[in-house]
């Protein structure tokens, strides 16, 4: 018996959500990806994690909000959580295998088609595993070539969503780039919502089940990821590099021709030796530039 689908429950409440959750992920993953090309090694991983692990919660994120909206006629849905939160780890593993080729590789070609390639594939398999996780009586069923489009929309989403981490710098091109990758993680859950269809079992038809039957197995799940993306965004907003000490304050581009960043005082000299011994130092002991030789006989 074919079921009725509806995947627009809550009308526009849902998709605008979730496309903003997308972004909000891709945004604190693309900020991180670009920190971490701007470091030093010894702060990379740990930023490139943090990219991965906020891209992957926000697109999961994303798709768990979306099914908020969505039901079938005379049915309850529920979620194995075993495979809800299977999907969620492969979606920052394999996020994770993407970011850090393209951090450690840089904006090369292969890299970004590669890490573009191995993300999207990402982004994918989590929307498939996470639906796979669906428990209700009855089978899914998926349009092939309609799934492939969705699959081909989460590759070229994500190789310009690298591209945009590595090559775009500022607030404004880097939110633009944000926005463009939560449309299109959005555009690729509904194209994928658009490939199914569902048959229910004989008997199937129990009665209709309520908007908030929908929703109650998943609230629960998502408050984990949701406030992982809050507390990342907090991180990236009060960035520990700039408090603890930038690695990058001598990076060329942000000095000027004195060696020193614009209105900044150059600092004063430091002295070469100090007096080994004695209590007061002698100012004519300290000096700026290299020592005279000494004069002969003495050491």
């Amino acid at each position: 018996m074919q079921g009725t689908i509806d995947g627009f429950s809550y009308g526009a409440v849902t998709p605008v959500a979730a496309f903003l959750m997308a972004c909000l992920g891709a945004a604190l993953g693309l900020r991180c990806t670009t920190r971490s090309l701007r470091t030093e090694r010894s702060f990379k991983a740990g930023w490139l994690a943090l990219g991965a692990t906020s891209i992957g919660s926000g697109i999961w994120t994303m798709h768990f909000i979306a099914m908020m909206g969505f039901s079938v006629e005379g049915v309850v849905i529920d979620y194995d959580k075993a495979i809800t939160f299977a999907s969620l780890a492969v979606a920052i593993g394999m996020v994770a295998i993407g970011i850090f080729i393209v951090g450690y590789r840089g904006a090369t070609r292969m890299a970004l088609v590669t890490g573009g390639t191995i993300t999207g594939l990402g982004v994918a398999t989590m929307h498939y595993l996470g639906m796979a996780g669906m428990r209700l009586p009855g089978q899914f069923e998926y349009d092939t070539i309609t799934v492939t489009l969705s699959v081909v929309i989460a590759v070229v989403a994500a190789t310009v969503a690298l591209w945009a981490a590595v090559s775009i710098h500022g607030f404004l091109p880097s939110l633009g780039a944000s926005v463009v990758m939560g449309v299109a993680v959005s555009g690729m859950h509904y194209t994928g919502m658009a490939a199914l269809n569902v048959h229910l079992h004989p008997g199937a038809l129990v009665g209709a089940g309520s908007d908030d039957a929908q929703t109650a197995p998943l609230v629960p799940l998502l408050i984990g990821p949701g406030c992982f993306l809050l507390l990342a965004a907090v991180v990236v907003m009060f960035d520990p590099l700039m408090v603890m000490g930038t690695p990058d304050w001598d990076d060329p581009k942000v000095l000027n021709g004195a060696g020193r960043r614009p209105g900044i005082p150059a600092p004063r000299p430091v002295p070469r030796q100090v007096p080994r011994f004695g209590t007061h130092a002698d100012p004519a002991s300290f000096h700026s530039g290299p020592r005279d030789p000494a004069p002969p006989g003495e050491w």
